[in-house]
């Protein structure tokens, strides 16, 4: 199994989402011996954002198509996606934008376009610092999970799950509560792959 592991969190040694992203890889590769991780931390690492590149020797040509050819070949991508004001952090959506290329990832046919990354599980560790869950007041300002639900379909993944952590930044005792709950989940969501 070829697994990619993606970190995007700035919090560093402090971040949910990374300490819910290595749980989750750690049981995957648990019970998958064998499996090849290929990790980035987005954070330590930046990719510069994405302008229009026409040489494909340039160094950003070089690291898009780099980004690409490790998605696409991936059975399996891990992605610590912590809300950052509604929404992904930037760090995030740089990657996305090395990954979402028509005729690559997706394309458009005569029925509209057609998601040419499917095949993959993709397996989101989410976290935010407020309730913005179904049934929550403030689900209207999720611009996180429905972005990546609406990104992933687009190119093709019908096998998304996220592992949620919410509620992190309202008390200590919720904190630790959703974390433990996040946790909790990861055992179910790794013996579906297995």
């Amino acid at each position: 199994m070829k697994l990619l592991h993606l970190d995007a969190s700035a919090l560093g040694s402090h971040s949910v989402s990374r300490g819910l992203t290595a749980a989750i890889v750690a049981e995957l590769t648990r019970s998958q011996p064998g499996t090849e991780v290929v990790y980035h931390d987005l954070v330590a690492h930046p990719l510069p954002h994405w302008t229009p590149v026409s040489d494909a020797s340039d160094p950003a040509a070089v690291l898009g198509a780099q980004m690409m050819d490790e998605f696409l070949a991936a059975d399996v991508v891990v992605i610590g996606a912590p809300m950052y004001n509604f929404s992904i952090p930037s760090q995030l959506k740089a990657w996305i934008d090395r990954i979402t290329v028509a005729g690559k990832s997706f394309r458009y046919g005569p029925n509209g376009p057609e998601g040419l990354a499917g095949g993959k599980r993709v397996i989101v560790a989410s976290t935010r610092g407020g309730i913005y869950s179904e049934g929550s007041a403030a689900v209207s300002m999720d611009f996180q999970e429905t972005y990546l639900r609406a990104l992933f379909g687009f190119l093709g993944v019908t096998d998304l799950e996220f592992v949620r952590a919410e509620g992190v930044a309202i008390s200590e005792d919720n904190k630790a509560e959703s974390v433990k709950s996040a946790h909790a989940s990861i055992g179910v969501v790794a013996r579906k792959a297995a």
